[in-house]
């Protein structure tokens, strides 16, 4: 029996899964480490944290199963997109990665815009410049800190900082790859247009593949700390979108996922790459080979619960937390949260708006607020969901993930903001799990992505919207709508004096 393995270096902690090759989860760890703010706005985290429980989570599988590491016939990647990791030209990391979630980098993004013009930017790349993505961080760098970055030598983002580790090789692959502002979308490669514009040597970045392309194998060194076998393939991988949409089989046009992990996610999968000037969508290469997907990003959907939790309820695990919200009435009595926790991405990429609860009364408990968080996130995933409608989007089906996803009201709750059927799948270990399923096609075990994904997921169970709940959810979107435009100028204010 051979068993294909999916790692999934995340911004809370490392997740791994073990499978069979028909697809069942054989093991599964995972291993927290915390993220670093050293300024408002700012996320960095430390890439040994990554490599550090990439090697434990391997130990702790192999020990657990008493599966050897010459049964696990491939590797997987998946982690979240867009850090930057800054390589010296001896392999050493030189300084924090800046992650996803990082703020600071709004001066580099307009650079960027006076720059290359809105026009070359989504000719070159796609996609508008926004301060998540890792173009402007290795910008900020050049600004900001010219010592460390007259040392680069490689440019990597997070999954393939564990590969390098892995096999001593540098890659990437075309999902994450997207991510950078750096990538030829239409063309599935790096945009030497782009690169020049900007200033940036093409030499700096990996050799970009598809997604379950091998792109290098387990060298001695690790093979000797982690229990793998020497010469083990390791495959491209995938961004965590895009390995969680594999994961949950969504690679066929009309298909769509709503992630509920620590940013919100709308993911549709697209056949032909649709490039619309200005959209405050993504436009991003599938894992699928020759597949693309559009996608709106919500920085703080399970973060905000999160936040809320550890702030005001630490004593309660999240399913008693949530529980006493099932007895308050959609629209939490007139409450509404803007859940702008991180700044927003889509529809507002914008890193000054901030969150809020509006409307509260000495009425409103715990439980409303419970409630209101929840909303205010479906609303935000919402607003995603509208403008793929606009680019003429077709959805389908739509399945949801992520840990909100275990929340059964959670689902509800979106099924009606959505008014759309939401359907959950028979697994739910997110983008590990579609790493490994990337992992098979690589070495042989599945003839594609997509024959791979029908051959194992499965719709597990659905929640239909509730009518009169739609109604009321449609009057409360509105007013969601309304408070981004009034609030803004008062947000950047406050910005400002914070």
């Amino acid at each position: 029996m051979s068993y294909l393995l999916g790692i999934d270096t995340g911004t809370s902690g490392t997740k791994g899964v073990l499978m069979d090759l028909d697809g069942s989860v054989v093991s599964a760890a995972s291993v927290e480490y915390l993220l670093s703010q050293p300024r408002a706005g700012w996320a960095e985290q430390d890439p040994q944290l990554w490599w550090d429980a990439a090697v434990k989570i391997i130990r702790l599988i192999c020990e657990k199963t008493s599966i050897h590491g010459n049964k696990i016939a491939a590797v997987g990647l998946s982690g979240q997109m867009h850090g930057a990791v800054a390589i010296n030209g001896y392999g050493d990391v030189i300084r924090p990665a800046i992650l996803w979630c990082d703020q600071r980098t709004e001066a580099e993004c307009s650079w960027i815009d006076q720059q290359v013009g809105p026009k070359n930017l989504y000719d070159w790349t796609g996609n508008p410049a926004l301060p998540g993505f890792t173009a402007p961080k290795i910008l900020w760098l050049r600004n900001h800190e010219p010592k460390t970055y007259e040392k680069i030598r490689h440019i990597l983002l997070p999954k393939d900082y564990i590969r390098f580790r892995l096999t001593g090789e540098l890659a990437t692959e075309v999902s994450d790859a997207s991510g950078t502002l750096l990538l030829d979308v239409k063309n599935r490669r790096w945009s030497e247009d782009m690169l020049g514009s900007l200033g940036i040597p093409l030499s700096w970045m990996p050799p970009v593949f598809e997604s379950p392309h091998i792109s290098g194998r387990v060298n001695r060194e690790t093979a000797k700390i982690t229990g793998l076998l020497e010469g083990t393939p390791v495959v491209g991988g995938a961004g965590d979108q895009a390995a969680g949409a594999v994961g949950t089989g969504i690679v066929n046009e009309g298909c769509l996922s709503v992630s509920l992990g620590t940013s919100g996610v709308v993911f549709a999968a697209i056949d032909k790459p649709r490039i619309e000037t200005n959209s405050s969508l993504h436009t991003f290469c599938h894992a699928a080979p020759d597949k693309w997907h559009k996608m709106g990003v919500m920085l703080s959907a399970g973060a905000s619960m999160q936040w809320f939790r550890n702030h005001f309820s630490s004593s309660e695990d999240y399913e008693t937390l949530v529980s006493g919200a099932n007895g308050i009435s959609p629209g939490s009595e007139g409450l509404v949260f803007l859940p702008y926790l991180l700044g927003e991405r889509t529809p507002y990429p914008d890193p000054s708006i901030r969150g809020a609860f509006i409307g509260l009364t000495m009425r409103h408990e715990k439980s409303h607020l419970v409630r209101a968080v929840m909303e205010g996130v479906s609303f935000g995933l919402k607003d995603s969901l509208k403008l793929l409608q606009k680019e003429g989007i077709m959805t389908k089906e739509v399945r949801v993930t992520g840990g909100g996803a275990k929340s059964s009201l959670w689902q509800e709750i979106l099924a009606s903001i959505f008014n759309h059927t939401i359907a959950t799948v028979n697994t739910t270990e997110g983008p590990a799990y579609g790493a490994a399923i990337l992992a098979g096609v690589g070495c042989g075990v599945y003839d594609s992505v997509e024959s791979g994904c029908k051959l194992i997921i499965k719709v597990n169970a659905e929640k239909t919207p509730d009518e009169k709940t739609v109604d009321v959810y449609e009057k409360y979107y509105e007013v969601y709508k309304s408070l981004y435009p009034l609030m803004k100028d008062t947000m950047d204010t406050l910005t400002r004096l914070a």
